[in-house]
C-alpha cells in the first residue's frame, strides 16, 4: 500500500504529541496514530491526545501497552543486530540498555557514568534508530508472536488496513 500511494507514514518522533493529534485533520484523510505509551505524565498527554484523533471520523489512535515500539523487541532480534544481550520489560528503556550494552562492550576503560547526560541521551538515540531498522530486520513472526502474545502490533496493521480500504474484512 506504501507502495501504491495509498497510505503514508509520518514519523514524530516523540515530538509534541497533542499537536500532532490534530495536524493532518485538514487534510480530511484517514489516520492512525500510534503513540508510545512512555511513563507518567507523558501517558496522560498521550491518552488525552489519542481521545482527541478517536473523536473524528475515519481517525484511530493507539496508545502501545508496553512503554515504546521497542519494547515489542526480542531480544535475540537485538543480539542478531548488534552482537548485545540484554533483557527487559514491558516498562524497560530498551534504548538506554542497548546504549550501555554497546558502550560497554566497545569502550571498557570508561564508565557509564562517567558519561555527561547528554552523551548518554544522543547515544540513545542513535540506538533507538538501529533498533527500529536492523533490529526490526532480525525480527520473524514467532519472535513477535513470543514478544507481544496479545496480538497488539497485528492488530494496529489490521487497523491500518481497514483505514485503507474500508471493503477489507479479517
Amino acid at each position: 500500500m506504501k507502495a501504491e500511494g495509498r497510505i503514508v507514514f509520518i514519523l514524530f518522533g516523540g515530538g509534541h504529541v497533542p499537536a500532532s493529534s490534530h495536524r493532518l485533520e485538514p487534510l480530511g484523510v484517514p489516520e492512525f496514530h500510534l503513540y508510545d505509551h512512555e511513563l507518567p505524565p507523558e501517558t496522560g498527554q498521550r491518552e488525552k491526545a489519542a481521545a482527541v484523533v478517536n473523536r473524528r471520523k475515519n481517525c484511530i489512535a493507539a496508545i502501545t501497552r508496553k512503554r515504546s515500539l521497542e519494547n515489542y523487541l526480542h531480544p535475540q532480534a537485538i543480539f542478531a543486530a548488534q552482537g548485545i544481550k540484554i533483557l527487559f520489560d514491558s516498562f524497560g528503556f530498551v534504548a538506554e540498555l542497548a546504549t550501555q550494552a554497546c558502550f560497554l562492550k566497545n569502550s571498557p576503560d570508561i564508565t557509564w557514568e562517567q558519561l555527561s547526560h547528554r552523551a548518554r541521551s544522543r547515544m540513545a538515540n542513535r540506538a533507538k534508530q538501529w533498533l527500529n531498522t536492523k533490529a526490526v530486520e532480525q525480527m520473524t513472526v514467532e519472535l513477535l508472536l513470543e514478544n507481544d502474545p496479545q496480538g497488539e502490533i497485528i492488530s494496529w496493521l489490521k487497523q491500518i488496513v481497514q483505514l485503507a480500504n474500508p471493503k477489507t474484512t479479517f
